[in-house]
């Protein structure tokens, strides 16, 4: 479980969060939505462990956060150009998690066929669509054994008529008891896949 109590943040005295508290069950999804400047994005790296917060704490199962648990995956995928689809998904846990080449490449492949990506582990990012980049930083994310993944506006870099492709994957990944976080600014989407929604708006709105 996730609990986020109280987290605020604040650049050059410009306050982007305040005092924003949730709790994410196990297994569950979190949709966070509203619009550009609300502190989405902000909020989603500080989860991740990409940004420090200035006040407020976070918790996993009850003790004190370690950001090894939560995967992220970016709006723009942020793939490696120069290295294909698997090894771009091996190159963490070999070097992170210690795994051997081959039990890696067993463990991509399985997260490969998972997301209907298999076939295409020899590819580079530039043969790719949109939402095949999408599927290979899942994979990516997931390779790295994470206890909850995180999206940033997983259907702003697609064609529109892939969000419903998009809902069928979350929804599949929540069938496998992960947790996640959905980043978005499509109140529909977010209402499609979430367990529960959280809406933040920018502070100088009151």
């Amino acid at each position: 479980m996730l609990e986020v109590k109280n987290l605020s943040k604040a650049y050059n005295d410009r306050q982007i969060l305040k005092d924003i508290s949730f709790t994410l069950n196990d297994g569950d999804i979190l949709t966070i939505v509203g619009p550009s400047g609300a502190g989405k994005t902000t909020l989603l790296r500080i989860i991740a462990g990409l940004e420090t917060n200035d006040d407020g704490q976070i918790l996993i199962d009850g003790k004190k956060y370690d950001s090894g648990k939560v995967g992220v995956v970016f709006q723009d995928f942020n793939l490696f150009p120069n290295l294909n689809v698997l090894e771009n998904i091996t190159l963490a846990p070999k070097l992170v998690l210690k795994k051997e080449k081959q039990e890696a490449e067993d463990d991509a492949m399985r997260l490969l066929t998972q997301l209907q990506m298999a076939g295409h582990e020899k590819q580079y990012p530039y043969q790719l669509s949109g939402g095949q980049k999408q599927r290979v930083a899942i994979a990516r994310a997931l390779a790295m054994q994470p206890k909850i993944l995180c999206y940033d506006e997983p259907t702003s870099a697609l064609d529109p008529n892939l969000r419903q492709e998009v809902e069928k994957m979350i929804l599949g990944l929540k069938k496998t008891g992960l947790t996640q976080l959905i980043i978005t600014h499509d109140l529909q989407f977010a209402k499609n896949v979430a367990d529960q929604v959280l809406k933040v708006k920018p502070l100088n709105e009151g």
